[in-house]
């Protein structure tokens, strides 16, 4: 299951939820500090890949 950050405008709270694709597809969590969901927004955060091949330096 992906982890997405999300900030609320209203009491300026950065955060981060568990979610499945369809929750995240459905709306936007709930704030732990104010409870409000239509102030949430979606941050893009990077991305980690784990492989099993070891990149070459040269």
């Amino acid at each position: 299951m992906p982890i997405y950050e999300f900030f609320c405008r209203k009491c300026q709270e950065p955060f981060t939820a568990l979610m499945t694709i369809q929750e995240h597809d459905k709306q936007a969590p709930e704030c732990p500090r104010c409870h409000d969901t239509k102030e949430v927004e979606k941050r893009i955060s990077p991305a980690h890949a784990v492989t099993t091949r070891k990149s070459l330096t040269y």
